[in-house]
């Protein structure tokens, strides 16, 4: 269970990034919290181990980016527990979500969490990414998976001619940009205010850069 302090940590939260969830989402996002907590100590699926910071770190810095996701179709590339892919799902339903990872206790907590939430709008993949065959997404997702150029080299089969990269980021990936192809160029970037999170985060949007 989560306690009344927790529960108004996660909604103080969501109200500073301007999202208003209903009763339902609102239920399904403490139902997240409570299982990862729940098999975290069995399973050791994240370093964070305390409610009151799962809160920020897993909850709230997947859902500030949820203005920038309009998929339809998003894959959540090494998305562990499932972040941010869960969290998207759950404020976006109109999203289908795929949230692929290789580990597989963590994959068994996405398909655990889908059942248990009632999520039909996301799928989870045990595979790697360079090995998925897949119908191109409309947009690629990482949170923590690996540096610029190898997220868009090792994905790239699997997003769409039109689509976007979302890579979620600290300050030093400025560091990375240089490394990436070519015929792939920042679009745009994003500062990310997440709740209760001193550390800076960002987005960066990446598309494919037509040559002519």
């Amino acid at each position: 269970m989560i306690d009344a302090g927790i529960a108004a940590r996660l909604d103080e939260g969501l109200q500073r990034l301007q999202i208003i969830p209903d009763d339902t989402q609102r239920e399904q996002l403490l139902g997240l919290l409570s299982l990862l907590h729940k098999w975290n100590r069995a399973y050791n699926l994240t370093a964070v181990r305390s409610l009151e910071e799962m809160v920020p770190r897993h909850l709230l810095d997947s859902a500030a980016v949820l203005p920038f996701v309009g998929g339809p179709r998003l894959l959540d590339v090494g998305a562990g527990p499932g972040f941010p892919g869960l969290v998207l799902a759950i404020l976006a339903p109109r999203l289908q979500v795929s949230l692929l990872d290789s580990n597989g206790k963590k994959v068994r907590f996405q398909r655990q969490a889908v059942l248990e939430l009632g999520l039909d709008n996301v799928t989870p993949i045990q595979a790697r990414v360079e090995a998925l065959e897949a119908q191109p997404f409309d947009q690629v997702i990482s949170r923590a998976f690996a540096s610029l150029e190898d997220f868009v080299a090792l994905s790239d089969h699997l997003l769409a001619p039109a689509g976007q990269w979302l890579a979620m980021k600290g300050p030093g990936a400025d560091d990375e940009l240089a490394g990436l192809p070519s015929g792939v160029i920042l679009r745009r970037r994003h500062a990310l205010q997440v709740p209760f999170e001193s550390a800076q985060r960002q987005l960066l949007v990446l598309e494919r850069h037509a040559l002519t």
